[in-house]
């Protein structure tokens, strides 16, 4: 079978237009999220400062940000590559302004009893900084799901994204509820251990929603619906992930005294929780699929 040099050629061509848009929107997000936080000198907290919070909330947006701008990419595109440039375009800057909009809505709301930039920058609490990151991966992965397979319907994404940011919120109340201490207490206490293990908590539900939303459906209110009842599994999981932690993954330890009835909090029986978490989310996908 003969090669075609002009194919190839072509397929080349238009797959380097694409790397050139993507980092174009990967730019563009990265100028928001400077303009919102302009009080902050990245280069000073990243270098001068070393402060590891700010590391870990810094580079979890730009994950968000990358794995949001790849669904735009994995949404059903025309054939003419100018439309599929333009329609790229608009819906990669609408990832970045709802992954912004995520970050604003968490810090208001879910983590609201304490201020999330004074944490970060003033007292470089890490716990906070991982928890800020895991947020931004876990919209990520909503927008990224939202958008793959509802693209031509804006009213449509909204709706989605709106249900998934209560999805959030719900995590934030259940995770609570099912530890028998306050996680904001000891977040603000800087305790990095249970920053951990919560946004192991987040990227699960996550991961769930963007799942849920790339089910197959026939109208935007199904996958809408889909979204609702892998969140409701998600929910459910949470508590048997942490049993499973607590009885298989350390059977001769205590998860709660781990992390927070020791003068140095376990931080690897928190990792160990986060990986639960996710790694149930996953299965859970798998099983659905």
């Amino acid at each position: 079978m003969q090669f075609n040099y002009l194919s190839a050629l072509d397929n080349l061509f238009t797959a380097l237009i694409y790397l050139l848009v993507s980092f174009v929107l990967f730019l563009v997000g990265k100028k928001v999220y400077q303009l919102i936080n302009r009080d902050i000198d990245l280069d000073d907290e990243l270098v001068e400062k070393d402060n590891l919070a700010f590391s870990f909330a810094h580079v979890g947006y730009y994950i968000g940000l990358i794995i949001a701008i790849s669904g735009v990419f994995a949404g059903g595109g025309v054939d003419h590559l100018l439309d599929n440039i333009i329609d790229i375009s608009i819906y990669g800057m609408l990832s970045i302004i709802l992954l912004n909009v995520s970050m604003i809505i968490s810090d208001k709301v879910i983590l609201r009893k304490f201020s999330i930039k004074k944490e970060i920058i003033e007292d470089q609490n890490v716990g906070t900084g991982v928890i800020e990151g895991a947020t931004c991966v876990a919209n990520g992965l909503i927008i990224n799901g939202v958008l793959s397979e509802n693209q031509d319907n804006f009213l449509g994404i909204i709706a989605l994204w709106l249900v998934a940011q209560i999805a959030l919120i719900l995590v934030g109340l259940i995770y609570n509820a099912i530890t028998s201490y306050d996680i904001h207490e000891y977040i603000e206490k800087d305790n990095v251990a249970v920053g951990i293990g919560y946004a192991g908590a987040i990227i699960a539900i996550g991961n769930l929603v963007r799942f849920g939303a790339q089910m197959e459906a026939d109208s935007w209110i199904m996958v809408g619906e889909n979204m609702l009842l892998e969140t409701g599994v998600g929910l459910l999981m949470l508590p048997l992930a942490r049993i499973l932690t607590d009885k298989i993954l350390l059977p001769k330890r205590n998860l709660t005294d781990e992390i927070i009835h020791q003068e140095k909090p376990n931080v690897g029986a928190a990792v160990i929780e986060a990986f639960a978490y996710i790694g149930g989310s996953m299965l859970i996908c798998m099983s659905f699929a």
